[in-house]
């Protein structure tokens, strides 16, 4: 008896929505990564991974003191090896370090293996938000004052846009809107 086509399509369907179970949020530091993936993970049922605190318990220090004790560079290679093995899980929300798609082509790492979302704010924006959040935990940002720290965000967000432009989705609005519009995108890959 053959299949009836309503059939097919839901299959079809719900195999495309299975292609994509890993999802990864990207986005300059302090644009709420963490803080909305976690509300994502929770509404949809996933799991939550965010990659910096996930180093940092597995290496038993901040990146803030690894930084300061191996360099940016000895980082960003670690960085890589946790990504890569956050790639083989399914059904994940995972929160990136604001750097974490610049380097060691992790951004064309994630694109291959999930979906990439964007979140993204202005400058004034994420300045703000910076401040508003423990600005002494984040190592680049650390003793800056108001016009220093506008100026780091627009210089480095420059370098960074072209990475995070090449994301699968690109949101904007507020938490709460940028949120809904992630778990649209996680219910509907």
């Amino acid at each position: 008896m053959p299949i009836p086509i309503l059939q097919i399509y839901t299959l079809h369907f719900a195999l495309c929505a299975l292609s994509f179970m890993i999802f990864f949020l990207i986005g300059f530091m302090a644009c709420g990564k963490t803080t909305i993936g976690k509300v994502v993970a929770e509404r949809t049922g996933y799991d939550f991974v965010d990659l910096d605190r996930l180093i940092e318990a597995e290496k038993g220090k901040t990146v803030s003191r690894f930084f300061a004790e191996q360099g940016e560079s000895a980082f960003r290679k670690l960085e890589r090896k946790y990504l890569q093995k956050i790639c083989l899980q399914k059904n994940t929300i995972v929160a990136t370090g604001g750097g974490t798609p610049c380097f060691h082509n992790n951004m064309e790492l994630m694109n291959s293996t999930g979906k990439t979302i964007y979140i993204k704010f202005s400058p004034d924006d994420l300045k703000t938000r910076i401040q508003l959040s423990s600005q002494n935990s984040r190592p680049l940002v650390v003793g800056k004052n108001d016009d220093e720290l506008l100026q780091f965000v627009c210089e480095n967000l420059t370098k960074r846009e072209k990475y995070y432009e090449q994301a699968n989705f690109i949101v904007m609005g507020s938490d709460e809107e940028i949120a809904k519009r992630i778990v649209e995108i996680v219910e509907n890959p």
